[in-house]
């Protein structure tokens, strides 16, 4: 394994030197085999436990705890940084491309605070199965490499076996990271981290001047977009959409409190910490929009020495999101329904099946997949059951019909952005369970067999496309803090 260590050779006011503690017993618990073979990993079990855990150091590995800041449900905390993480280091992947490797739950670092800098084993499993079904169903992620038993008990609501889970993303640079110098007015740090986040992650900007800001802004606006378009698209909720969960590299970070949505409501919040709702599923888009204005105003003294002229110059990117996400989300929706273009029509219509499936409370991912189904089926799917129902897939078909799209063709379509099978709430809760209580990890196994193929249905698809009893009524996720 060849490994660099870019972001520690930045320098101490950009992370600290911080050790892994050296766990009691680690054992491999979960190895992505797929994410191995496309770094080129070809260890050991006794070898992916060490070096994935912390008890060894990989070798030329200089392990560093990254400092930033952070809106954290819209107050600002100066001071965050990785109180359980450690990034070792970056490698890169058969296509060339970086990937930096961050163990999470290894340990206290200078930034812990009070916290004992630990994981437990269902955060780290539940992160592992998310970022994999993300992943699997097209969505910009973070992933993860491994999750290693530690031999340890912690304590969080429960006494619960320790797990290090080891993450991997282009980059861990987040728009907390870029507060973090701003609000200490270090100009250089924000031009040196501008130039590294391009260099990652947009190299096509070859801009010198104050433009260069402006086009990293506009890109990483771009990026978030894209980011909550699929989010919306699968029926994902992030939970916790704070400025230091928010990478400029436009990957999902972060799988806290992340749930998925069952019955549609725009409202829906899973989160047990966002009392308000902040983050449900319908804002996301709109938390989206005020990170990145929190973005731009770490770039304000290096685009205009003249502040009122440097918010003129950014303004028009902020403002210009709503119109930008809304011609995206209708693009998106308007594919969920059959359509290659989101016209006026095909926006109607899926707008009004959304009013529809709030009204009925339809699942979210069962009633695309339905709908899919009908195109093909000799009759209209069961679900399809109300008067309303039933007038609006008339007119469905009628409007497909007369914009000469064939039945194959939407259906093809369709396929290709509604799911048939996601990681549902009551499941995933399910197989957490099970490894808690015995670290088997048949289950973990199984699931994941069958999510690595969300938009085709396999032998034992239909185990896990059932929603809860009672739907996800007083369902609530926790942080694993």
């Amino acid at each position: 394994m060849r490994i660099s260590n870019q972001y520690a050779a930045l320098g101490t006011k950009f992370s600290s030197s911080s050790t892994p503690e050296v766990p009691k017993l680690p054992q491999l618990l979960l190895w992505n085999e797929q994410l191995a073979d496309d770094l080129k990993l070809n260890l050991s079990e006794e070898q992916i436990a060490n070096y994935f855990s912390g008890q060894k150091l990989i070798p030329d590995s200089t392990p560093v705890a990254m400092a930033y800041s952070g809106h954290q449900f819209g107050h600002f905390n100066p001071q965050l940084g990785d109180g359980r993480a450690h990034l070792l280091g970056e490698v890169a992947n058969k296509q060339g491309k970086i990937q930096e490797i961050q163990l999470k739950g290894s340990g206290q670092t200078p930034f812990s605070r009070n916290g004992d800098g630990k994981c437990g084993i269902k955060p780290a499993v539940r992160e592992y199965i998310m970022s994999e079904a993300m992943h699997a169903m097209g969505v910009p992620t973070t992933r993860c490499l491994a999750v290693i038993t530690t031999g340890e008990e912690i304590h969080r609501q429960t006494i619960t076996p320790g797990a290090v889970v080891t993450r991997l993303a282009s980059s861990h640079i987040r728009v907390g990271t870029f507060e973090y110098f701003a609000a200490r007015s270090m100009q250089t740090e924000i031009k040196i981290l501008v130039d590294l986040t391009i260099k990652r992650h947009y190299p096509n900007i070859t801009l010198t001047n104050n433009r260069k800001y402006l086009s990293l802004l506009q890109q990483v606006i771009d990026k978030q977009i894209e980011l909550v378009i699929e989010w919306t698209r699968v029926g994902f909720i992030h939970g916790v959409m704070n400025t230091d969960n928010t990478l400029l590299s436009g990957e999902t970070i972060d799988y806290g409190p992340c749930a998925m949505m069952g019955v549609y409501d725009p409202e829906t919040v899973f989160s047990s910490i966002d009392r308000n709702g902040r983050y449900a599923f319908g804002n996301q888009a709109n938390i989206a929009q005020w990170n990145m204005a929190r973005l731009a105003e770490c770039f304000l003294n290096l685009i205009d020495e003249d502040e009122k002229q440097a918010i003129n110059l950014v303004m028009p990117l902020i403002e210009a999101f709503p119109d930008q996400y809304n011609h995206a989300f209708n693009q998106m929706m308007s594919n969920k329904i059959g359509f290659e273009e989101g016209n006026v029509e095909a926006n109607k219509l899926h707008q009004k099946l959304l009013s529809l499936m709030f009204k009925h409370q339809l699942d979210y991912t069962q009633t695309f997949v339905q709908l899919q189904e009908s195109l093909i089926a000799a009759e209209s799917h069961a679900e399809i059951n109300s008067l309303e129902l039933i007038e609006w897939h008339k007119t469905w078909q009628d409007t497909l019909k007369q914009s000469n799209i064939s039945h194959e063709n939407a259906y093809q379509l369709m396929a290709n952005n509604n799911p048939v099978v996601i990681p549902r709430n009551h499941h995933i809760e399910k197989i957490l369970e099970q490894v808690e209580g015995d670290l088997s990890t048949a289950s973990v196994e199984s699931f994941l067999a069958v999510l690595q193929s969300p938009y085709s249905v396999t032998k034992d698809t239909s185990l896990y496309q059932d929603m809860p009893p009672g739907g996800d009524l007083n369902y609530q996720t926790y942080c694993g803090t």
